[in-house]
């Protein structure tokens, strides 16, 4: 919803009550500090409000921005629900993009859900380099892309399907003497790839061997765990 149909929206429940008694314009003025010229004003589509009068209207009736959404924004802005099933999870699978950038992952964004059994997913260990990210919707699927099967052939095939932890950002083995799968952040995508450390800089390495090693600089100020996106837990092989 844009910012013109929020003020539209509160032009009309400002108007149903004043038309049901329940307020008048002088009461409004009282409660907001504006003039009674400026209330009249906005009601006849003379003027709009500003982002701080907007937030001192709502206050004064007693309605928070959500009040002013239509329910059917709600619902495709609203996070994803926790399956009520106890044996199966309901996974997300997204685009890439999402996976990378969204913190909690809302409907809207949601392409299918594919059922997980909890047990497989509550074994799974979790790592992460700060706190900051325990909020984040922690396991996502995402579709192999064309470069991706490419560059880990024969581990991943054109549509796999890969579930992502995304509570597992750190570059510490999870079983010993085997290498980690990640999904890590690349300009406005990401790539699924071993990954190791050098210096400043991650080497980002293609299980097929002939396919190349790439190098992806860690910016001043971030780390490499701000690069990754998560731990590869699983691939389905399925298209």
């Amino acid at each position: 919803m844009s910012f013109v149909a929020l003020q539209e929206s509160l032009r009309k429940e400002l108007r149903k009550r004043i038309e049901a008694g329940e307020l008048t314009g002088m009461e409004l003025a009282r409660r907001t500090g504006f003039t009674q010229a400026h209330i009249s004003n906005f009601l006849n589509r003379k003027r709009w409000l500003k982002l701080g009068a907007l937030d001192r209207m709502l206050k004064a009736i007693g309605l928070s921005f959500y009040d002013l959404l239509n329910p059917h924004e709600l619902v495709r802005f609203a996070a994803v629900p926790a399956s009520s099933d106890v044996e199966y999870a309901e996974v997300p699978l997204v685009e890439s993009a999402v996976a990378v950038t969204s913190e909690i992952i809302v409907n809207e964004e949601v392409k299918e859900l594919h059922k997980f059994h909890r047990s497989s997913l509550n074994r799974l260990r979790a790592d992460l380099a700060s706190a900051g990210r325990k909020s984040w919707t922690r396991f996502v699927l995402i579709r192999a892309e064309a470069r991706d099967a490419t560059s880990m052939w024969p581990r991943l095939g054109p549509g796999s399907l890969i579930l992502v932890d995304r509570h597992y950002n750190t570059l510490r083995p999870y079983r010993k003497n085997d290498r980690n799968l990640y999904a890590i952040r690349k300009d406005d995508g990401l790539l699924v790839r071993y990954v190791e450390l050098s210096g400043s800089s991650l080497v980002l390495r293609p299980h097929h061997p002939d396919e190349p090693v790439e190098v992806l600089p860690v910016e001043e100020g971030k780390t490499a765990s701000d690069l990754i996106v998560g731990r590869v837990a699983h691939i389905s092989l399925e298209t």
